[in-house]
């Protein structure tokens, strides 16, 4: 199956893709055309050449995590694929939250929060979402904003759907059930779920034999995994069972899932899809479409299609050929972490291991030692010291990022890293291996620009 080269005209306007691979070749050997980019294969031409377009719909199968694409004419696909949308954002922001705090701190004059009648003060406009959110649903923008870059689309199509989540919790609920809750008749939700477990230590192996145990609510899936204060994901342990050692391989809470699965990405659509509709019809000028999920289904069912992002938007559409696949890796842009710590490293004098200085430390938290919240010291366990701790320190914007496109001595690479503050450039030749040379022995092609194409 052959794949398709995008072409573009001398002005930069997208025309009609082409598979005549042998013409390509011989327009950049003569000088008729240029590469634009090298995923998806993109050149421009540098003649004038008359522009005979067909109607090109582009269908979305919009979602939390992967969003399926499928740019098609009546008969086939041009382009289609999946973008796999950032990870870690609500992270990210949170981390970027405490240095701003931090910074701010210091300044002797803070903007009141409220007014004096108590009311809140917002700068908030209307129709703000959360900025992870928004982050991704302008990322559903932006992949319509590239795919009209080499393509000529005329019309946009998108799923959405809407979700009853207290339904999917409970199919039987019903009229006054929507608002009468779980924990309908307890101040907080740290109460219900101190009832809801019997005021006891969930651990069935819990070892503490105080008369009146300290109860602690714990997370049983990480902030980083699974960031929510649902019941779900909320148990009672005592504080000798709830410890970092715990959580850690072989620990009783390493491994633990939640009681019931997140709905993020249920909520996310039920929150974006009105919106993602209308903002796509003001962005781009063009007919915009809804269609829903059982409609995909049934067309994907009738065409014999397994279940995947990508095969869903091609049911979308009236189109009978495929084409190859590609995958989109959504990288960040910018790291705005101006300074990392690496820990040093040390032997483990038992198993004989490399591990940080952190994991061998004296485990003590705080002054009192009969405090629970101390660890045992495992310091004795330091064995040789394989590297000592450094702090790296960037003090500018390195012009190669990672994933963008060079050349090294003929080949093609991606870029992986930069070190040595920016003078060294680590990338992946075409064979697998991992090289590092002097960003002088290099050139930069293309720059990856958030979105890392792959062909399947």
């Amino acid at each position: 199956m052959n794949h398709y080269v995008f072409v573009l005209d001398h002005t930069g306007n997208p025309l009609m893709p082409t598979k005549r691979h042998g013409w390509v070749r011989r327009a950049l050997r003569d000088g008729k055309a240029t590469v634009v980019k090298r995923s998806p294969f993109t050149i421009k031409l540098t003649y004038e050449s008359g522009k005979e377009l067909q109607d090109i719909s582009l269908h979305l199968d919009a979602g939390y995590a992967n969003i399926g694409f499928s740019a098609q004419t009546k008969s086939r696909e041009l382009l289609g694929g999946v973008l796999e949308l950032l990870k870690g954002m609500s992270e990210r922001i949170k981390e970027r939250a405490m240095y701003r705090n931090n910074r701010r701190s210091n300044l002797r004059y803070r903007r009141p929060k409220f007014k004096k009648g108590g009311d809140f003060i917002s700068n908030r406009p209307d129709g703000w979402l959360a900025p992870s959110i928004q982050h991704k649903m302008d990322s559903h923008l932006n992949l319509i904003r590239k795919i009209k870059q080499i393509l000529p689309i005329t019309s946009i199509q998108i799923e959405t759907a809407s979700f009853d989540i207290q339904k999917i919790n409970n199919p039987d609920i019903e009229g006054a059930g929507y608002q009468q809750g779980e924990q309908l008749g307890f101040w907080n939700l740290r109460e219900y779920i101190l009832h809801r477990d019997n005021h006891t230590c969930q651990n069935p192996n819990c070892k503490n034999k105080s008369k009146e145990k300290i109860l602690q609510v714990h997370h049983i899936g990480f902030w980083k995994q699974d960031r929510s204060d649902r019941p779900a994901n909320l148990i009672t342990l005592c504080t000798k069972c709830h410890t970092t050692k715990n959580h850690q391989k072989n620990g009783f809470l390493y491994g633990w899932e939640p009681r019931l699965k997140s709905f993020k990405p249920e909520t996310f659509m039920t929150m974006v899809r009105r919106r993602l509709v209308s903002q796509a019809r003001e962005n781009f000028n063009l007919p915009v479409s809804e269609t829903f999920g059982y409609l995909t289904k049934a067309s994907r069912i009738a065409k014999e299609l397994p279940k995947s992002h990508h095969y869903d938007a091609f049911a979308m559409g009236n189109a009978i050929t495929l084409s190859r696949s590609y995958t989109i890796n959504q990288t960040r842009r910018n790291n705005r972490s101006l300074e990392n710590f690496n820990d040093a490293k040390y032997l483990h004098k038992e198993t004989k291991e490399k591990v940080s200085g952190q994991k061998l430390s004296s485990g003590r938290r705080t002054r009192n030692k009969e405090s629970h919240l101390n660890e045992p010291n495992v310091r004795h366990l330091r064995g040789h010291k394989i590297s000592k701790g450094y702090r790296a320190i960037r003090r500018r914007r390195y012009p190669l990022q990672p994933n963008d496109t060079i050349r090294y001595e003929g080949k093609i690479c991606k870029v992986t890293g930069t070190h040595s503050l920016g003078k060294t450039v680590r990338f992946k030749l075409p064979c697998g291996t991992t090289a590092d040379k002097s960003v002088n022995k290099v050139t930069q092609i293309a720059s990856c620009k958030g979105l890392a194409f792959k062909l399947d």
